[in-house]
């Protein structure tokens, strides 16, 4: 019996520590709103198409709209420089290289900066990143998550976008931490 008080006590100080660390921190839920709001607010002030053209002929450049590229809206796509023909398209289990920077939006959010947060598209020194597309059984695909390669299914490898990934759909090392991003990518077919 006196075991049993003991247990009891120590599990309800692990409650309570559990329950006072809560209030200290941001829920996930509000996580998730401001991510939300972040979005939503980045593309207020853009062009946004909520359909990908039936051809896949993409308007281009700087100017260009974003595409909503998933049903959900978890994943917008402009496209900057394109090669629409679907034999440039990738392949399932082709290695796709690709330099990037990305640009924390709820940052942006907060601020009106849109800042490089890190990357390796300015650095040439610096090794590509790379991925086996539409294999995600392998850790050096899943870790950049399901954003990074969605843009594939639609422009031809060596094309250059920006793209806006919500936290879920992006790295699988900070889904938790429920930040979106806006990366700026070029895919490359080969190591360079």
């Amino acid at each position: 019996m006196k075991m049993t008080k003991t247990v009891v006590m120590a599990l309800a100080a692990a409650l309570a520590t559990v329950c006072a660390s809560c209030g200290d921190s941001e829920s996930y839920a509000n996580r998730l709103n401001t991510e939300r709001n972040s979005c939503n607010s980045y593309l207020t002030t853009k062009r946004v198409e909520n359909n990908i053209p039936a051809d896949t002929v993409f308007e281009t450049g700087e100017d260009a709209p974003f595409y909503r590229i998933n049903p959900d809206g978890n994943v917008y796509m402009q496209v900057i420089k394109c090669t629409p023909r679907k034999e440039d398209r990738a392949m399932k289990g082709q290695t796709i290289y690709f330099r990037y920077t990305r640009y924390n939006i709820n940052q942006w959010y907060d601020t009106g900066n849109l800042t490089p947060y890190e990357g390796n598209s300015t650095d040439m020194s610096a090794n590509p990143s790379y991925f086996i597309y539409s294999d995600f059984t392998l850790p050096m695909s899943s870790q950049w998550g399901y954003g990074l390669q969605l843009p594939l299914e639609y422009v031809g490898v060596d094309s250059e976008i920006n793209l806006l990934v919500k936290s879920q759909f992006g790295l699988t090392s900070e889904i938790s931490y429920v930040q979106p991003y806006v990366f700026h990518i070029r895919y490359f077919r080969s190591h360079i």
